[in-house]
């Protein structure tokens, strides 16, 4: 992970938002909990998520991170995680070898929801993809999800296709 010399992990991108100053940086391993607790806060996460053992959470977040095909990004509204996604580079053979862009976890708080900050930040997972040669841009929403469905819609994204999913 690179980080400034005072120790703090520099900026991805930085905007101007109703609320304050939106940041998006690497994550770090104390982002956690806040990771977490996005995650876990809508009806689907609530019940796949616990902060109670953060073993395998701290184990995922080490192979993310070591992984420069894999990035986990938290935005900050002046300081505090208020959002997240990761964002996966994945080669393929088809498309004639082209590599995508796997967008996963997106999660805003609440309080943010409708403001524009996950529009800023699809946008740049975007132009990350286009920087790195990706030919598509991929993603999956749960079913249930209606109004993340129109969201992405609203940013170009099309549902050309049917997710399938087995739990193991």
């Amino acid at each position: 992970m690179v980080t400034s010399q005072s120790g703090a992990v520099p900026a991805l991108f930085t905007a101007a938002v109703e609320r304050g100053t939106f940041t998006l940086r690497r994550a770090r391993k104390g982002d956690l909990p806040r990771i977490l607790a996005l995650l876990a806060d809508d009806q689907l996460g609530a019940t796949r998520e616990s902060a109670d053992n953060l073993v395998p959470y701290e184990r995922a977040f080490g192979a993310i991170d070591a992984d420069p095909a894999h990035l986990l990004v938290v935005g900050e509204l002046d300081g505090d995680v208020v959002a997240t996604f990761q964002l996966s580079y994945i080669p393929g053979l088809s498309r004639k070898g082209s590599w995508r862009a796997q967008i996963e976890a997106v999660r805003v708080s609440e309080v943010l929801r409708g403001q524009g900050v996950g529009a800023l930040m699809i946008q740049w997972a975007i132009d990350q993809a286009r920087e790195r040669g990706c030919s598509l841009v991929q993603l999956t929403t749960d079913k249930s999800r209606v109004s993340a469905h129109r969201f992405y819609e609203r940013l170009g994204f099309v549902a050309s296709h049917e997710g399938m999913k087995l739990t193991l």
